[in-house]
């Protein structure tokens, strides 16, 4: 063997021993990138959401949810525990039903609404809860059993895709949908800005979807409703939801970044009524 080879080999392995070396004393990790998208769903959304991202400025309606529950603010409905809780508004469910808050309010007809929101299943055997937030027809406005609810979001706990709906009577329903970590306590947020002639659903700080179809726009003043849905009467795994914050943001300032996106699928709703 050569010298100049076997000096080769020395000068490999001894990099090899440096880069070692560095690894364990920087902490580095020898492996393949983390992809962007990787990056985007292991973070956890705090100062960076929809409201920051797109500069619609300080929220003239900022629930913090600190003290007891407000009931001059919040109508509660259904079997369960709904209360203010280390600074976030929290639904526990019991065994069986549906329960829900929702917000006592004149309502806004356009705007822009975002929560910071997560979730929490304790048990197995029953059947999955739905978690959901909606923009619902405000006070006493007929309801029509949910054919004119917006969607900040609506998913199962542990499972990986998250669907956002806009109702429009009579039988309207457009949709879309998003891969998504929801794990036991993982955060997100999820926002809807309802203009005269366009809806957006945000979730993390990305715009998902736009639509501008006539047929869409209901004109009604909504108010918030979060619900965890049973089924029925049957037997049903305890949760829970729990909201860090919820902001309402009217449309005096501009999108600081475009909000073109798809636009959703649109599809029948059939449990409507008069």
């Amino acid at each position: 063997m050569s010298t100049s080879t076997v000096s080769r080999r020395l000068l490999a392995a001894a990099s090899g021993t440096l880069a070692a070396a560095l690894s364990v004393t920087l902490g580095l990790t020898l492996g393949p990138a983390t992809s962007p998208a990787d990056a985007h769903h292991a973070g956890v959304p705090g100062p960076v959401h929809a409201g920051s991202t797109y500069g619609w400025g300080k929220a003239p309606v900022d629930y913090r949810f600190v003290g007891p529950l407000k009931k001059s603010q919040w109508r509660v409905e259904g079997p369960g525990l709904v209360r203010n809780q280390h600074g976030m508004l929290t639904l526990n469910t019991a065994k069986r039903g549906t329960v829900s808050a929702t917000q006592i309010t004149k309502g806004h007809a356009t705007g822009r609404w975002e929560i910071r929101l997560r979730s929490r299943q304790y048990d197995h055997g029953g059947h999955d809860y739905r978690v959901l937030t909606e923009l619902i027809p405000a006070g006493k406005r007929p309801q029509y059993c949910g054919a004119k609810n917006i969607a900040l979001e609506a998913y199962t706990p542990n499972k990986t895709m998250v669907s956002h709906y806009i109702r429009s009577r009579p039988d309207h329903r457009y949709f879309a949908r998003k891969g998504l970590g929801l794990h036991n306590d993982q955060w997100h947020t999820f926002a809807v800005e309802v203009t005269p002639r366009r809806i957006s659903w945000f979730v993390d700080a990305h715009v998902i979807s736009s639509e501008r179809r006539k047929d869409a726009l209901t004109g009604v003043p909504f108010a918030v409703r979060f619900t965890m849905e049973g089924v029925g009467h049957k037997r049903m795994n305890q949760s829970r939801m729990q909201m860090d914050w919820l902001r309402y943001w009217t449309l005096r300032k501009p999108n600081a970044r475009s909000t073109d996106a798809p636009r959703t699928t649109l599809g029948t709703y059939k449990e409507g009524c008069a």
